[in-house]
This record gives structure tokens, C-alpha cells and sequence, in this order.
């Protein structure tokens, strides 16, 4: 019977910049905020973390470091995606040798692939490299998107733990929980989504609000795993209009923003990612007021 890799909340880690240099020091920083504010399990190289814009060599450098840093408090799981299958096979062998507890891999993109496709893509992987795998769908990104059919074919994988669904569409949450079961393990991919998946059986987030606000995140998910609904939808009230906001530019502009908004000072953003638009700053300035987070 699989374990889930983690219960709760995990954040999607920026990742903190120095022109074209990687600020281990500030990474070291972001750790142990996460660490203090309860948060589970960690994501390097994701989305949040610009991973598109990293140097292999890069990435698993990052990915070696975190796991050392972390040093088991909290679950490491390295972001190793690709529209190269045998770059993914490489990734994940490297965050298996630094210690990685697993591995997020989102659907290939641009040559994107069938369903068909989609199963033998992740199934290379699994195969190959044993460490557990959660899946990423998000079609809003990579133009795809896995039909509950397919995951319920990628379930029977021994490596496949679950998924990170950020696609939005609660039919396709619903009927994969269906024909799933406990073969395959949920976690929201959007903070917004969070309370209803979790009252369908889905175990956490992975979350982007929680690079600032941990504490909070943490909270909500602790209230959906001990069945208060209302209080974690009292709780999502407060931060609903903030998780709007944070994306209301492509992620991770806006969360970095805030962050450096905030004092924590997570440097520059990679090209083709550039720095908010006057209007939407002013938003997300207001957003983060008025859930009490002070500015510096």
C-alpha cells in the first residue's frame, strides 16, 4: 500500500537570485521561515522556483543543497519536469542520489504528446528511477492535460504517489478520486482550491502564498485534515483576496515581488519574467495590507 510523501501543506519555493547566480545564503533563510511556519514539505524547481530558466547543472546543485540544509525536517521534493523525457530521467536520478524524499514532474510542454504518450513519458521515469513521483497537472501552462483515465493507468505504478492538480476542473478531481482510490494521492496545485479538494480527500497544497505566509497555510490545511470546514473556510476568507493577487501576473512575479516587498530581499526575477506593471503592484500592495503583512 503506498504512503503519501507528505500531509498538508508544502510550498513551491521561490528561488532567491543574484543576477545570474543562485543566493544559497537567503535560500538558507527561506528554510528555515518554512521550517518555523510548520510547512511539511518543500518543492525545488518548480514553477515558483523559475526552474524553467535553471541550468541542469544549476538545479541539481540546488537541489543538493536544500536537501543538506533541510537535513530531514522537512520533506525535500525536487521539481525535475521536462519536455525531454531523459532530461527528467537525469534529474531524477541526481535528486535521488542527493536525498531527495521525491519528485514533481509536470506534463511535457510545447511538443505536449498524447495521453498515450503522456503514460509512457511518466512511466519512463518511474521506471528508471526509484523514488517516488507526484505528478503535476497543469494544462493552463504546458497546453496538456491528464485525462482521469490515464491517471488511473499511471496509478498502478509503484514509484506514482499522486498529483499536484492545479488544472481547476473539479469533474476531473472527482472521477480520478473515483477510479483512483487510495492508489493515487491528492494535493491541491492552487491555494484557491484548497478547501474544496480537501473536503474530496485531497492531503494538502502545494502551495505558492506560503513563501510569505506559512503560518497561515499551514492552519488552513490542519483545520481541513481535522474536518473543520468552516473554520478553514472562515480562515480562506481572510487570505482568499491574496491568493487572488498573487497571481494576478504570471507566478512567480507577483509572490517574489511580495516578498521583496515585505523585507525578505529574494532578488531578481530570470528573463522572460519582468518586474510588475504599475497598476497590478498597486493591487497586489493592498492585498498584502490588508491581511496585515507590513511593508518595508
Amino acid at each position: 500500500m503506498k504512503t503519501p510523501i507528505f500531509t498538508g501543506a508544502a510550498t513551491a519555493i521561490v528561488t532567491p537570485f543574484r543576477g545570474n547566480t543562485v543566493d544559497y545564503d537567503k535560500m538558507a533563510e527561506l528554510i528555515d521561515m518554512q521550517y518555523e511556519g510548520g510547512i511539511s514539505a518543500l518543492i525545488i524547481c518548480g514553477t515558483t522556483g523559475e526552474n524553467a530558466t535553471q541550468p541542469v547543472t544549476e538545479h541539481e546543485k540546488l537541489v543538493d543543497f536544500c536537501v543538506k540544509k533541510t537535513a530531514g525536517r522537512m520533506k525535500i521534493v525536487a521539481g525535475v519536469g521536462s519536455n525531454d523525457t531523459m532530461t527528467s530521467v537525469r534529474l531524477a536520478t541526481s535528486a535521488k542520489a542527493s536525498g531527495a524524499d521525491g519528485i514533481l514532474m509536470v506534463t511535457p510542454y510545447y511538443n505536449k504528446t498524447t495521453q498515450r504518450g503522456l503514460v509512457a513519458h511518466f512511466s519512463t521515469v518511474a521506471d528508471q528511477v526509484d523514488i517516488p513521483m507526484i505528478l503535476y497537472n497543469v494544462p493552463g501552462r504546458t497546453g496538456i492535460g491528464l485525462t482521469a483515465e490515464t491517471y488511473k493507468t499511471l496509478s498502478k505504478h509503484p514509484n506514482i504517489n499522486g498529483v499536484k492538480e492545479a488544472s481547476g476542473d473539479f469533474s476531473l478531481f472527482s472521477r480520478t478520486r473515483a477510479l483512483c482510490g487510495d492508489d493515487l494521492f491528492f494535493w491541491s496545485g492552487n491555494d484557491d482550491n484548497t478547501v474544496p479538494m480537501m473536503s474530496m480527500g485531497a492531503l494538502g497544497v502545494i502551495s505558492v502564498a506560503s513563501n510569505i505566509v506559512p503560518g497561515a497555510v499551514t492552519e488552513l490545511c490542519k483545520l481541513c485534515l481535522n474536518g473543520d470546514f468552516k473554520g478553514a473556510t472562515e480562515l480562506y476568507f481572510k487570505y482568499a483576496d491574496l491568493f487572488e493577487k498573487l497571481f494576478i501576473e504570471v507566478n512567480p512575479i507577483p509572490v517574489k515581488t511580495a516578498m521583496n516587498l515585505m523585507g525578505m530581499d529574494v532578488g531578481n526575477l530570470r528573463l522572460p519574467l519582468v518586474d510588475m506593471a504599475p497598476e497590478t503592484l498597486a493591487k497586489l500592495k493592498t492585498s498584502l495590507t490588508n491581511v496585515g503583512l507590513e511593508l518595508k
